[in-house]
């Protein structure tokens, strides 16, 4: 039998100077024990303390931390929320063309 997941997310839009802390996470981590889910992800803007990517790592919980730059990141790859400003052709010199097939 298969056990269907609960997942969390949480995001919070932050001055890159501003580092989510320990108390942020384990607010989070309450959250989801309070409603009986089993894994989260935590979003943000800015960045994580030491103290709060630590404190993930010790819990029991399945939480992915996901940073600004991540964020960017995955937002570029996936195509969400950016546009294209420009586009570049990179040319090499086709060797095959100057080749004697002849033999």
């Amino acid at each position: 039998m298969i056990r269907a997941s609960t997942v969390y997310i949480q995001a919070k839009r932050y001055d890159p100077s501003y580092k989510v802390g320990r108390p942020d996470l384990q607010r989070f981590v309450g959250s989801l024990n309070g409603e009986g889910a089993n894994k989260g992800v935590f979003v943000t803007t800015s960045d994580f303390s030491r103290e709060a990517t630590a404190y993930v790592e010790r819990v029991q919980h399945r939480i992915r931390l996901i940073n600004g730059q991540r964020l960017a990141a995955l937002m570029i790859q996936y195509g969400v929320g950016v546009r294209v400003s420009g586009t570049y052709t990179i040319q090499t010199v086709d060797e095959d063309c100057f080749s004697d097939s002849t033999g």
